[in-house]
Formats: structure tokens, sequence, C-alpha cells
């Protein structure tokens, strides 16, 4: 290449669609525009990556960024800024703010309020309510939509879709594949009496397995019906797993990070409401059953659920606390951290976190390291062995529920789209 790159990442491990290689990697103008070997190529910025790995940017599109609505949780440019520090490239954030992203000016207000300010790229769900299932075809073609998100059973904020028909006119009234929280509503309410005051490890005694079973076998029949593809969020229990392997055809499926590192009870007894999450954090069968999944390629993509609540939220009488825990900043840290325990492999976790996600959403360009693709790298280091502690979360709130888990494998860059 006689034109200098804008950026050279040299002699670094790089996970490519052909295998894991030894390779310099030539930028220009946010692209990959080279791999090979050039380690004396002219560029203007070199990064020196001997040693380290280079891995395609990691997208992790379940988070919750809070803006508007709720600024002293989190906002866009905290959030981001967590993300990048942890190593995450690209987004997408979740329609549960205040008032949640249902309408085409509320979709144009996030991205207004993006600019500028996130650190990272960035995609926004539209939430799918009754009241705009008529517009939800238009509203997921806008531009910085990543698709339409549908609560099954009430988690945070006021988004809900719990009867049999609005759930199926919802599917019915777009194209893009359908993200889903998929708990049954009905039996949440029947179950209600079971979260006992001051108690959160009753959490998954109320949110129970056949509450996630039921809603999850409904939603399949009914996108079925729709002839709708569907996203399943943050997959819980062992008894959806059978459900979703013999639903390829219409359904992906996410694992979330907390579910596959934490596990009731201990959860409950060391954290108390700082482990209270929807769908909940179940026992080690359901854990097991996960794994499993993961490693049989049944899970499609790997998210975050990113979803900050303040201390003083979180420190109140359970079931009057909020539901959510923080993630984005360590996703990356805590699955390499199961990477070097053996179980994953590394090209798994590329799959999980870049090449899944653009797959199942069809974002064009990303996901891997290849020539044209944006220069999203995550860049980590997999002797690196650190402390994760709450001083250093970027999250407004403050903290997380891996503070004192010592990890290997750290970021210790993060490019996107060559800068």
């Amino acid at each position: 290449m006689s034109e200098a790159f804008d950026l050279l990442v040299r002699g670094g491990i790089c996970a490519t669609p052909s295998g894991i290689v030894e390779a310099d990697i030539g930028v220009h103008a946010g692209k990959i525009a080279a791999i090979g070997s050039f380690a004396n190529a002219p560029a203007r910025e070199v990064f020196e990556a001997r040693g380290l790995h280079v891995l395609p940017g990691v997208i992790d599109t379940h988070v919750h960024f809070r803006e508007p609505g709720h600024l002293e949780k989190e906002d866009m440019e905290t959030g981001s800024k967590a993300a990048v520090l942890g190593g995450v490239t690209a987004v997408f954030e979740m329609p549960n703010t205040n008032p949640p992203t249902v309408t085409r000016a509320l979709i144009e207000d996030k991205l207004t309020r993006a600019a500028g300010r996130m650190h990272c790229d960035h995609a926004f769900y539209v939430g799918a309510t009754t009241a705009n299932i008529g517009a939800l075809y238009q509203l997921e073609s806008l531009p910085g939509v990543a698709g339409v998100k549908a609560f099954l059973g009430s988690s945070t904020g006021t988004l809900l879709l719990d009867k049999e028909e609005a759930i199926l006119a919802a599917l019915k009234a777009g194209r893009r594949r359908m993200a889903v929280h998929s708990e049954d509503e009905a039996r949440l309410r029947e179950r209600a009496k079971l979260a006992m005051p001051g108690d959160p490890s009753t959490h998954p005694v109320w949110r129970d397995e056949e509450t996630a079973r039921r809603s999850t076998e409904r939603v399949l029949r009914l996108a079925r019906e729709a002839r709708r593809r569907i996203h399943l969020l943050h997959v819980t229990a062992a008894e959806e797993l059978p459900l979703l392997a013999a639903a390829r055809d219409i359904a992906t499926v996410e694992a979330a990070v907390p579910h596959l590192t934490l596990a009731a009870p201990e959860c409950y007894e060391r954290l108390g409401a700082y482990a209270q999450i929807n769908p909940p954090i179940r026992d080690s069968r359901h854990r097991a059953a996960l794994w499993r999944a993961v490693q049989s390629g049944l899970i499609d993509t790997l998210g975050s659920d990113h979803a900050p609540h303040t201390r003083a939220e979180k420190d109140g009488i359970y079931p009057h606390t909020p539901s959510g825990l923080t993630g984005v900043q360590t996703l990356v840290t805590v699955m390499l951290d199961h990477v070097d325990a053996g179980r994953l492999t590394l090209a798994r976790f590329v799959d999980l976190t870049s090449a899944g996600p653009a797959r199942v959403f069809g974002i064009a360009g990303k996901g891997r390291i290849a020539d044209g693709y944006d220069a999203d790298f995550t860049i980590v280091d997999f002797k690196a062995r650190r402390r994760i502690e709450n001083r250093w979360i970027a999250s407004r709130c403050g903290w997380t529920p891996y503070d004192g888990l010592e990890t290997a494998g750290w970021p210790v860059a993060t490019i996107v789209r060559g800068a």
C-alpha cells in the first residue's frame, strides 16, 4: 500500500475468520485496509500489540443507559464510557427509559442526546406497546433503531405486552427480528406473595422457572403463527432450552453474563438485592444448563444486561428494591475469565460477542476482523490478572456485583472505527 495507514496495529495475535493468527492490521479511513505482515509500513499511528490478542470489537446488544429520565443512575456518556473502558465497541440500548422510547420523536431525541456524547457506536431499541403496534413497522426501520423490544412480563419501567392478542399483533406488525423479555405476567401476579419482605433469595421463587418456560412456550407458538423471527433475551431456565432448540428456524437466544457467572442461593446471601435481576439468577442446575447451551451452540449472543440503580435504591427492603445490575464494563474480563477456566473457547467468545450479534441483527460491516470491515478492536492481555473493584466503575451508580472478584484476561485498548 503506497499510502500511509492511519493506524497500524502491529504484531498482535488476531482472531480472524480463518483462525487465530499473528498479524499486522492496517487501518485507513476507519476501515480495515489490510491484514498481513507489513511491520515497516508507514502509518500515522502505531499500536504495538505484540503479546496481546486483537479481537473483533465486542458488541453488547443489551444495555440500559437510563437516559432520559433516570440520570441519577446512568446517562449515555457515563454508560458508554464504562463500555469502552471494558472493551465494548458498540451497544444496543433498551427502550424502558422515562419516557419510554415508543415514538419517532423519542427515538430522534435519543439520537440527538447521543450525538457527540457516546464514546462507542450505538443503536436504540423501540419499545412495543398496545398503543404503537400500528406504527412498529415504520419505527423499526428508522435510522439508529436496533429493532423492537417487547416486555412480556413486568420488569422495569412501564412497557408491557401481556395479552396474547397484543403479543400476536405486535409480532405481525413488523419484519425485523424482535427482541423479547420472556416472563409470564399472569403467573408473576399470582405468585407475587411469595416474594418475602427483606429476603431477596425469594426472587427466583416468585419469578420461578415455570414463569419463564410458560412465557417462552407461548411466544414461540405466536412467533411461528406470525412467521416472525424473535430473539429471546437473557434466557435463564433449563426448561426453556429444549423449546428453543426445537425452534431454531424462528428463534435465536441470548445468555446474560450474570446468569452464567452467579448462582443462588450464594449470590443472594452475599449480595442481597445487589444480585436482584429479572429474570432472576437461579440455582446451579440452571447455570449448568446454560453453560451446556453455550457449549452446544444453542446460545447465539451474550449480553451484559447492564441496568444500573443507585445504592440507595438497592439498599431498600426487598421486594421494593429495583431489579438490575451493572455489567457493561465487566463483560469482557468476566467472560475471559471463563475462557481461562476452560468453560468456553476464545473462538466461541468471539462468536458470542462479535460475529453472533452481527449475524442475528444483520449489522453490516461489524463483527469480524476482515478487509473492508469497520476497524473495531477489543485488544486484551490474557496474562493480566486483576481484581474487579467498585471504585473504578465508571457507571454513575458506582458499583458492580463482581466487586472483589479476581479475573484473568483484561482489555487494554478499545478501538472504534480506527480511533
